[in-house]
């Protein structure tokens, strides 16, 4: 019996520019119909670190060449964006592999809003620098006119940062739930879902914010009742003393060894820590769902129990 799998893609499986991605979802697709050929159900997931960079930066420029026409795009509308044209590769990518394999299956990418908190904490103190370096008159102006948070960059300049608020549930779940249900491979959930939080009426509003790819996924594999979270990566599984001679790989982590090694500060924010913490989050959500963080090229391994950090209580 085939698992319900969600799979959240790390930046190193799409490449940091065009080109790049081209060629890395033709490999991410290998591993990910691997997984569709053993009878798994898959919804993927992705980050848009690279990609949602250069649309920013591609807008700002815009709006400088003639800032009476242009104005500022949102960064929920380059979110919107990037999940467009990186769905648009990886189903294209999918669908190949799939057909060359002679599996006869739909890919979907939805274009997932994902609802923050508006009283997140995350907000009273934005963190993540996104866009292009500006000069100190520059971030000035976008302070006085458009209210943006700025911060000096290692002395290359100014730049804006924005809040990386905690997901609370997926808008488009029950869209997702159907196609999969009807056997689709879906594609959501895309940099971590457009921040939207809701207002008067049933009206949706994009939020200036950035959500963490894994905390999403996290949401959506709880919501679509996935049996497992693989959690891509560009090592093949999780280590402690990390880079130290006592580095110590680990092959299994119930949630009550993560969080002491969490407070030991033993996993990067930033980088290791929010996959832990997701996948700890999945696994703990309900009675024999389990987490597995590890290499693209591994998964299949993984899921069989060859490889990989396996989450599970």
């Amino acid at each position: 019996m085939g698992k319900r799998i969600v799979i959240a893609l790390g930046g190193n499986a799409l490449g940091n520019n065009l080109p790049e991605q081209m060629i890395a979802v033709k490999q991410t697709a290998r591993a990910i119909v691997d997984l569709i050929q053993e009878g798994h159900q898959v919804i993927i997931a992705h980050g848009n670190g690279p990609q949602v960079g250069m649309i920013q930066k591609a807008m700002a420029e815009l709006t400088r060449s003639d800032p009476d026409k242009y104005i500022p795009c949102p960064l929920s509308v380059c979110v919107a964006m990037s999940q467009g044209y990186i769905g648009y590769d990886l189903q294209n990518a999918l669908r190949e592999e799939l057909l060359d394999r002679g599996i006869s299956k739909g890919v979907a990418t939805v274009l997932t809003q994902v609802e923050v908190d508006p009283a997140d904490p995350a907000f009273a103190h934005p963190t993540k620098p996104i866009g292009a370096f500006m000069t100190r008159e520059e971030a000035d102006k976008m302070v006085a006119e458009r209210g943006y948070d700025v911060i000096e960059d290692a002395g290359r300049g100014w730049r804006r940062v924005v809040a990386s608020p905690q997901p609370v549930s997926i808008i488009e779940i029950e869209s997702i739930r159907d196609m999969v249900n009807a056997g689709l491979v879906v594609v959501a959930c895309g940099g971590g879902g457009i921040p939207v939080y809701k207002t008067e009426g049933h009206h949706l509003k994009g939020a200036a914010a950035v959500i963490d790819k894994d905390f999403a996924s996290c949401v959506l594999a709880q919501q679509v009742e996935a049996d497992t979270l693989i959690i891509l990566t560009a090592v093949e599984k999780v280590a402690v003393n990390f880079g130290r001679p006592d580095q110590k790989w680990l092959d299994e982590l119930t949630p009550e060894l993560a969080r002491q090694y969490i407070a030991e500060g033993q996993f990067a924010p930033g980088s290791m820590l929010p996959k832990v913490e997701a996948a700890v989050k999945f696994a703990e959500s309900a009675p024999g769902r389990s987490a597995l963080i590890t290499l693209l090229e591994k998964a299949k391994d993984g899921i069989h129990g060859r490889t990989g950090t396996a989450i599970h209580c």
